[in-house]
């Protein structure tokens, strides 16, 4: 295993964001996209660093995804929606059976084959009422023009983590607050899932802990793959990021300059750049006193690149 430096990282955009959650790189407008969940903001800003756009949603963004027809896919916190461009009116794609008092999508993102899927987040965390969803809107998805909604795993409290092998051959879901990370085979064709197993599985936090303490490694939020199959995870309020190969086994655990990474992903040319959102939502002031740029996109180089951002196809 390798530790790389803190001193690696740089601030690409120095904006603090409350939650920042669901980065991606958009290769045809050359941005960098995420959000900011309890701001209820998305937001974008160009390579070069430009200035920062937000866009105002009605409720919590809890992901995106890019439309190879233009414009995006935001989930909420009731349902799916779509917007043809950059601040356009937002269409409702697909609601699901779950109690939004309680309960509303988090992590998501559109997989190979064009679908979008979302995971939801049980908000009083003491129940495993979180479920994950695919919604398939492709012209030739057999339900004559309708969404096809399709429930594929649950007994989670909070969704994250999701992502797909190089190969098609594996998918990856995460529940943050249980600080475990689980892997299917998939056959992408049929979007079956088969033979669930542990892929990683983290020690709870320490009663007691606060932060600041030592003990603790942090629990499994959003995640990215990179072209060898790699799976890069943000460990929210562990300070690291950290690399585990398809076979699970550790290759990189990178400090980084926030206690509460939530996701990377990668971008720029020849996506070798690692981009990773923060938060600084309800944190304690010595740890923002630690960490003063807790809540701002951080990147780095990497040698090996990423996988480009899958796009929603309707």
């Amino acid at each position: 295993m390798t530790v790389a430096g803190r001193d690696r990282w740089q601030v690409a955009v120095s904006q603090r964001d409350r939650l920042g959650e669901s980065p991606f790189w958009h290769p045809d407008e050359r941005m960098l996209y995420w959000v900011d969940i309890p701001a209820l903001q998305v937001r974008r800003c160009d390579a070069a660093g430009g200035p920062v756009e937000s866009w105002a949603m009605p409720t919590e963004p809890g992901c995106i995804a890019p439309a190879a027809s233009g414009g995006l896919v935001v989930a909420l916190r009731d349902g799916i929606y779509r917007a043809r461009s950059w601040g356009g009116a937002l269409k409702a794609l697909a609601h699901f059976n779950y109690d939004t008092g309680t309960t509303r999508l988090n992590d998501g993102k559109a997989d190979p084959l064009g679908r979008m899927w979302a995971g939801t987040m049980y908000e009083p965390r003491d129940e495993l009422r979180a479920e994950l969803y695919s919604v398939d809107c492709r012209p030739d998805n057999g339900c004559g023009g309708k969404p096809l909604v399709e429930l594929k795993a649950g007994s989670a409290v909070t969704a994250n983590g999701l992502a797909w092998a190089p190969d098609r051959s594996t998918v990856y879901w995460a529940d943050t607050t249980n600080h475990v990370i689980r892997a299917w085979d998939w056959d992408a064709a049929s979007n079956a899932m088969r033979n669930q197993r542990v892929f990683q599985q983290f020690p709870a936090k320490p009663p007691r802990w606060t932060p600041g303490q030592p003990g603790y490694g942090g629990r499994p939020d959003g995640a990215a793959i990179d072209v060898q199959g790699n799976y890069w995870c943000a460990m929210y309020e562990g300070a690291r990021l950290l690399q585990f190969s398809a076979a699970g086994e550790l290759l990189q655990e990178l400090p980084v300059p926030a206690a509460c990474p939530t996701m990377p992903c990668f971008g720029g040319v020849g996506l070798q750049t690692l981009y990773l959102t923060t938060a600084s939502d309800k944190r304690p002031a010595s740890e923002l006193a630690s960490y003063p740029n807790s809540g701002c996109v951080f990147s780095m180089r990497v040698e090996v690149p990423g996988l480009p951002v899958n796009f929603f196809i309707d």
